[in-house]
């Protein structure tokens, strides 16, 4: 089970911290993927991590503002948004896949967990 949080409201320029904490199953060798959603738009990728190499794969769109990160004490992965802009206002939501491969096809992943809300005001 995947549980997404640390989402708000924040103003244009400011940072989050998107926790995903995975309990239940564990999440080692396993590559994990956080998708944003917007009403009447596909669901985007923005960032994946395998945990067992720890390579990631960052969207352009939010490269060099986003990172994701992974601790495995805790079993969470994180996601780092910084300087946050207006189109960033999304559902964030964090997924497993079954191996340890990025993927940036939502479809791919088979344990999905719950979003948090994301809102960036002008």
């Amino acid at each position: 089970q995947l549980q997404a949080s640390g989402g708000g409201l924040v103003q244009a320029g400011g940072s989050l911290r998107l926790s995903c904490k995975a309990s239940g199953r564990s999440v080692s060798n396993k590559a994990v993927g956080w998708f944003r959603h917007t009403p009447g738009k596909e669901r985007e990728f923005v960032a994946g991590i395998s945990w067992s190499n720890g390579i990631t794969n960052t969207a352009a769109s939010v490269k060099g503002r986003f990172t994701i990160s992974r601790d495995n004490a805790k079993q969470t992965v994180y996601l780092q948004m910084n300087t946050l802009k207006p189109e960033d206002t999304a559902v964030y939501s964090c997924a497993a896949k079954r191996d340890h491969h990025i993927s940036v096809s939502f479809v791919d992943y088979t344990y999905r967990g719950r979003g948090t809300q994301v809102t960036v005001s002008s």
